[in-house]
């Protein structure tokens, strides 16, 4: 048997899913992460998970990871001290930036301006020029540029960043730069900007080829080693990386390029949303991701996430594809409170994370959060995680009480009920973020929740969005871990091409295109992934002549064969100004910049339809639950002894190993043959597949 094992780091729990591909039987763990070293819980979980599967280590085929080491260095500021090369003139790229402030009017008064991840300071320029063609304009001065490394070598720098004029067009003062840090600087890694980001606009590429920098000590360490764990642990398969729009990357690769890890955990998420959505036969859909400490959501149209190319963690935007993934401070652990200036209640961003986590944990915690507000509605049991997690009722009243005390109400209920409500308002603002706001009306799509608090909120998300029906997947707590389970390898490349179209052939195009699937296949192929079982997929960023923004068009590989290759892509990129803006201009169309995305075969895993019902599903017990202002009595049922056709009716709860969803009155959960639970109002018709 070959066995494929999936590994996601929350901030509250780690999950782990390990995958029987021929069968598609799995086994699920869930264990509390470990912030100090992500690789104790990841280790914990899989060691776990093979004892539950009755199998030995080294019996895993395949390791595929998302982990978030990339995105909490950046979060907590914790990553390398970086050095920066720049072109005589630019020292100063990062300090400048753009003249964007986020925020309303006079946000700037407040804003507090974020410092650069490469300190003015850790700033070196180096004479040479390269032009926007390509050409050299001016030498490099190697006595000069080695005195400028020299100089960083001083500084006690932890990583390097080069990133010179123009270096997309032409990339050898850069490498040869780096050729004389590697004599001058031994043992610090390189990050150079024509490999990191070969498209234009200086500001943005160094800024990305910095963060780069910034978080790859941390994670060449984890991913070493956690490489070396899992051997010791006699699991000698190779560890793949998932990337930020839903790829995998090998380990090693993976520790080059960090950039492109910063939404791996989200990621992971939207592509078990993706897998599982296909089995109950719906393509366009919302995805939300409600873990611990925060909720991430996003759009998938015909079956393909949302990418864009812009990566954002806290404060950085970094220009990196990625699933276009929305997160907001509202998890499980998200902390409410009452100010003292205004008495109206807030809940987030503040977590209680893992430790000590919300006071239903009993390991300290005293503050009340989301968690508490549902043990104290009656929505969850009386122990998670399989058991592993014993909940404490009486800690969360008291914690909820406290709420209900600062603003004058009768009951923990009734401020455990504001809580979650405000915690949905917050979720369903994110969630407009990438619909409404993106020209999609939620209606039309369906609804997938995940995550170990997500199907807990899923229904009363489904009545604000009006999103029908909402699809709980089958282990929804462990979905992200599923996710990197059943993806596929990918590689991208890239790179600038300023052509009005009027100085632009069909042909010119698609040689250009293939010459990047090209370059992206061989690093693919030599990875061990046959050319025949690559797909190639194509896009390219065009503009109207004058605009200061591009507009990414995907185009199919069948254009690139056919005539009027220019034509199609022009009417793509205008109904796509005219879907985003309402308008189009006159202006000359310009191509500025190409990217191929080639990725391998799917897993072929085969899941196993659950057996038809042949009666009503019979509840394990009852529970009182608050619910449309009142307690009423809801019957419990066990999601593992649901079987297809089964319809549970609200007010109900159907509790799993790793996750709880709640039916709301007037609702009802049809189960799928798939094994997603379908959410929707009982005199819902409901959409046909789409």
């Amino acid at each position: 048997m070959r066995y494929r094992l999936g590994v996601d780091v929350g901030g509250t729990f780690t999950d782990v899913l390990l995958l029987e591909e021929s069968t598609g039987t799995t086994y699920r763990a869930k264990t509390a992460s470990t912030p100090s070293d992500q690789s104790v819980g990841v280790l914990n979980g899989i060691a776990k998970v093979c004892d539950e599967a009755g199998i030995d280590p080294s019996d895993v085929g395949q390791v595929l990871h998302g982990t978030t080491v990339a995105t909490n260095a950046i979060l907590e500021g914790r990553g390398a001290r970086v050095g920066l090369v720049t072109t005589d003139g630019f020292r100063q790229v990062l300090q400048i930036a753009r003249s964007f402030v986020p925020g309303g009017l006079a946000g700037w008064i407040i804003w507090p301006k974020p410092e650069p991840l490469a300190a003015l300071e850790n700033t070196v320029e180096v004479v040479g020029r390269i032009a926007a063609d390509g050409s050299e304009v001016t030498a490099l001065d190697e006595q000069q540029a080695r005195a400028q490394l020299r100089t960083l070598a001083g500084a006690g720098i932890e990583a390097l960043t080069v990133s010179l004029i123009n270096a997309y067009a032409n990339d050898t003062h850069e490498k040869q730069v780096a050729a004389w840090a590697a004599e001058e600087l031994p043992g610090i890694p390189v990050s150079l900007s024509s490999h990191v980001l070969p498209e234009m606009r200086e500001y943005e590429r160094t800024l990305t080829t910095v963060a780069n920098s910034y978080v790859q000590p941390e994670v060449s360490r984890y991913v070493r080693n956690l490489d070396t764990s899992l051997q010791d642990r006699g699991i000698t398969a190779p560890l793949s990386i998932l990337r930020s729009d839903g790829g995998l990357v090998q380990s090693a690769k993976a520790a080059e390029d960090p950039v492109s890890l910063l939404l791996s955990g989200p990621a992971g998420g939207v592509t078990g949303a993706v897998w599982f959505a296909e089995q109950a036969g719906y393509t366009d859909f919302l995805t939300f991701d409600m873990g611990g400490t925060s909720t991430d959501v996003a759009l998938v149209l015909g079956g393909e996430p949302r990418i864009g190319r812009e990566t954002k963690v806290g404060d950085l935007a970094v220009r990196a594809t990625s699933v276009d993934v929305r997160t907001v401070g509202a998890g499980g652990g998200s902390v409410a409170h009452v100010p003292e200036l205004t008495k109206a209640l807030r809940v987030g961003p503040q977590s209680a994370g893992a430790d000590p986590g919300p006071a239903a944990y009993g390991n300290g915690g005293t503050a009340p959060t989301v968690t508490d507000a549902n043990v104290v509605l009656g929505y969850l049991p009386g122990a998670l995680a399989g058991g592993e997690v014993a909940l404490d009722v009486e800690a969360s009243r008291r914690a909820v009480a406290t709420i209900a005390d600062a603003m004058g109400l009768e009951s923990p209920e009734a401020a455990a009920s504001g809580i979650v409500d405000i915690v949905n308002e917050n979720m369903f603002g994110a969630l407009r973020l990438v619909s409404v706001q993106q020209g999609y009306d939620p209606r039309d799509f369906a609804l997938v929740s995940f995550g170990g608090a997500g199907p807990l909120h899923a229904n009363a998300l489904g009545r604000l969005t009006g999103s029908w029906p909402v699809i709980v997947p089958p282990s929804p707590g462990v979905l992200c871990a599923y996710g990197d389970a059943t993806t596929c390898v990918r590689d991208e490349s890239a790179r600038t091409m300023i052509r009005a179209f009027a100085d632009l052939s069909d042909d010119d195009l698609s040689s250009a295109l293939r010459d990047l699937a090209r370059t992206a296949s061989d690093r693919l192929s030599a990875d061990g992934v046959p050319t025949d079982q690559q797909t190639a997929k194509y896009q390219v960023d065009l503009r109207y002549q004058g605009q200061g923004f591009e507009i990414p068009v995907d185009l199919d590989a069948d254009a690139l064969d056919g005539p009027g290759l220019l034509t199609t892509l022009g009417e793509a990129f205008d109904a796509e100004h005219q879907r985003l803006f309402s308008f189009l201009l006159k202006n000359e169309r310009e191509v500025i910049n190409l990217r191929v995305t080639v990725s391998g075969p799917r897993p072929d895993v085969t899941v196993a339809p659950l057996a038809e019902a042949t009666g009503d599903p019979e509840p394990v017990s009852t529970s009182e639950v608050w619910m449309d202002g009142a307690v009423v009595t809801a019957p419990v049922y066990d999601r593992g002894d649901l079987l297809a056709g089964h319809v549970v009716t609200g007010p109900a709860v159907i509790t799993e190993m790793d996750s709880t969803t709640l039916v709301l009155s007037g609702h009802a959960a049809t189960v799928h043959a798939s094994g997603s639970l379908l959410l929707a109002p009982v005199d819902h018709a409901g959409p046909e597949s789409r």
